[in-house]
């Protein structure tokens, strides 16, 4: 079967959320559960599981699988027992691993360009393999350094060390700096990037009314100091704690006080909390010393981190739940602290980052 073909069907060249879960949920649970007997030329009943290809060409029985219709797909009636076909035949499979599988079907059976090569894992190499022969000397892992200020043909423009820098990159394209905003668009700006509302009509006038050198400067002094700055930019830290008011899984849990942590994270803009303290409470707020009750209670609630976002509470073996949930806290991390997918070695070590499983 052609790739075009497995495209129309949503089955190749897939990224993001859709292959990270076929990775961590699908390709373990077929590997487990059902390769053992849907392998090979000789798979039992025709069917084989190892690849896009010989999933959509289905067995003896037909089509096991409609991409976006997991009740229409034979493959999810067999583990559901719905039918006179059950599968595995042993026993059935979990609520969550079933789930698992609908969840794949349902978002149109996505599986990664390369499955056409078995699901069966490789072995684990001696050495873990890297486009560095020292890992240490990856880009990613160089220390930030500072770089000379450029030199310019015209610094008048420039204001700061970061104009220089934006003035120096327009330069070297050939581009010149956009003319200076009017005070009227310098207020919308301004107000609407740090709080995100407009500014009211007296705001307005007020600041065009002060012809002071350092007008613009304290206009966004009061704008720091508006609690509603701290709305305004936590939000953004928000989505990276995957912030929600439920687990939003299979029980879709209300966190009833998962509004602490988002108050958390507010207060800590609006009082311009050190980076590195902010980070560290969220990881182990429990673990650091405290100077007063209320500090303690506030690094705590900064833990709120590690609580947040999705779990799958039906599992019905306690040791894959808590091995799940700590899977999904080191994911994060990785992702939000690091900008690195440490998930990824649950299963296998990375190809260029030094990580081994």
């Amino acid at each position: 079967m052609t790739a075009g073909i497995l495209l129309a069907l949503g089955l190749l060249a897939v990224d993001g959320p859709d292959l990270e879960h076929f990775e961590k949920k699908v390709r373990p649970l077929l590997i487990e559960h059902c390769q053992r007997c849907h392998d090979g030329e000789k798979a039992k009943g025709g069917l084989r599981l190892d690849s896009a290809e010989t999933l959509t060409q289905g067995g003896d029985t037909g089509e096991v699988l409609v991409p976006g219709k997991p009740e229409a797909s034979l493959l999810i009636q067999a583990v559901q027992y719905s039918g006179d076909l059950k599968m595995p035949p042993k026993g059935k499979l979990s609520e969550a691993e079933i789930a698992a599988l609908v969840e794949w079907v349902q978002a149109g059976a996505p599986w990664p360009a390369e499955a056409a090569q078995p699901v069966t894992p490789a072995p684990v190499p001696a050495v873990q393999p890297t486009s560095t022969p020292d890992p240490r000397t990856f880009w990613a892992f160089q220390p930030v350094q500072d770089r000379p200020i450029p030199n310019l043909k015209d610094s008048s423009w420039a204001s700061s060390q970061i104009d220089r820098f934006i003035l120096g990159g327009l330069e070297s394209k050939g581009l010149q700096h956009a003319p200076q905003a009017s005070k009227r668009n310098l207020i919308r700006r301004a107000t609407f990037d740090l709080i995100g509302l407009p500014p009211t009509p007296e705001e307005v006038t007020a600041f065009l009314a002060d012809d002071s050198p350092d007008a613009f400067a304290k206009l966004v002094d009061r704008l720091l100091e508006s609690p509603r700055y701290g709305e305004r930019w936590g939000r953004h830290w928000l989505d990276l704690a995957r912030f929600a008011d439920s687990n939003g899984m299979d029980e879709n849990i209300a966190y009833a006080n998962a509004w602490r942590y988002r108050d958390y994270v507010i207060a800590s803009f609006n009082t311009d909390k050190p980076y590195d303290q902010f980070l560290k409470e969220q990881i182990a707020g429990d673990l650091m010393p405290a100077t007063s009750e209320a500090k303690t209670l506030e690094q705590l609630t900064g833990t709120g981190f590690l609580v947040l976002g999705p779990k799958m509470l039906a599992e019905d073996d306690p040791m894959k739940m808590e091995m799940d949930i700590i899977d999904e806290q080191v994911d994060t991390v990785g992702k939000v602290f690091m900008g690195l997918t440490l998930g990824c070695a649950r299963c296998h070590d990375h190809k260029f980052d030094p990580l081994p499983t």
